[in-house]
C-alpha cells in the first residue's frame, strides 16, 4: 500500500505594520527628496565614454530601494499613498520652479546672467518632471504590487526573490516611459542613442538594486524589529 503524499506546508499569512511610528514618515521624506533632486539632475545629459545617461542616474535607484522597504513592511495600500504623496510633492516643486523663473529679476548683467542660468537649469524640468512622474507612478506601483503579491505567496520567506523580481519589472516600465518622454529634452534625437539611453538606464538601475539587496534586506529587518505593530496588520 503506497503512502499518500504529505500535504504541502501552509504558508504563513503575509505580515505588515501600521504607519503609527515615525519610520514611515522618514522614509517618505527621503523618497520625495530623492525624486525631486533626480528630476533636476535628469535635465543634464551625461556621457561617460560610450555610456549615455543623465545627471540623476546615481540618485533614482534610492527611491526604489525606499519603495521596496515601504512595500515590504507596510503593504501595498500604504506604498500607494507614499507614491501619490511623492508624486504630489514633485508637482509642487515643479510649480515652484516655474514661479521662480517667472518672477521679475534685476536687469543688470548679473541679474540677466542669473536668470539665464535658472532658465537653463530649471527650464526643462517641467517636461522632465512629467516624464519622471509618469514613469515613477507606473514603475513604483508595479514594483510594489508584485512585491506584495509575492509576499502573499511566500510569507516572510524568499525576501531576496521578492526584491529582485519586483525591482526588475518596475525598473523596466519606469525606464522605458521616462526615456521616451525625456530623451528630446536632454538632446537625444536618434534611435541608436535612445536605445543606448534606455538599456543603460535599465541595466544600471536594476543592477544597483540587485547589488543593494543585502543592504535593503538589512534595512527591512531593522524596521520590522522596531515597528511595534509589525505582524498585527494583515494584507
Amino acid at each position: 500500500m503506497t503512502a499518500s503524499p504529505r500535504p504541502a506546508p501552509a504558508v504563513a499569512p503575509a505580515k505588515f505594520a501600521s504607519i503609527g511610528s515615525p519610520y514611515f514618515g522618514i522614509m517618505l521624506a527621503g523618497m520625495a527628496v530623492v525624486l525631486i533632486l533626480s528630476n533636476i539632475g535628469a535635465s543634464k545629459g551625461v556621457a561617460i565614454g560610450p555610456i549615455i545617461t543623465d545627471g540623476g542616474f546615481f540618485l533614482f535607484p534610492l527611491a526604489y530601494i525606499l519603495g521596496d522597504v515601504i512595500s515590504e513592511v507596510y503593504g501595498f495600500k500604504v506604498a500607494r499613498k507614499a507614491i501619490f504623496t511623492t508624486f504630489a510633492l514633485s508637482v509642487f516643486a515643479s510649480l515652484c520652479y516655474w514661479v521662480i523663473i517667472a518672477l521679475p529679476g534685476f536687469d543688470d548683467d548679473f541679474g540677466t546672467s542669473k536668470q539665464a542660468a535658472l532658465e537653463g537649469a530649471l527650464g526643462p524640468v517641467p517636461q522632465i518632471v512629467l516624464a519622471s512622474l509618469l514613469a515613477f507612478l507606473a514603475g513604483q506601483t508595479i514594483n510594489s504590487w508584485i512585491l506584495v503579491k509575492m509576499k502573499a505567496r511566500s510569507g516572510e520567506k524568499s525576501l531576496w526573490a521578492r526584491l529582485m523580481g519586483s525591482s526588475g519589472a518596475g525598473e523596466f516600465v519606469d525606464t522605458l516611459i521616462f526615456c521616451s518622454i525625456a530623451a528630446s529634452v536632454i538632446g537625444i534625437t536618434d534611435f541608436p542613442t535612445f536605445l543606448n539611453y534606455v538599456l543603460v538606464g535599465f541595466v544600471y538601475k536594476t543592477l544597483v538594486e540587485f547589488l543593494f539587496v543585502p543592504v535593503t534586506s538589512l534595512a527591512i529587518g531593522w524596521v520590522k524589529k522596531r515597528e511595534p505593530s509589525y505582524g498585527v496588520v494583515g494584507s
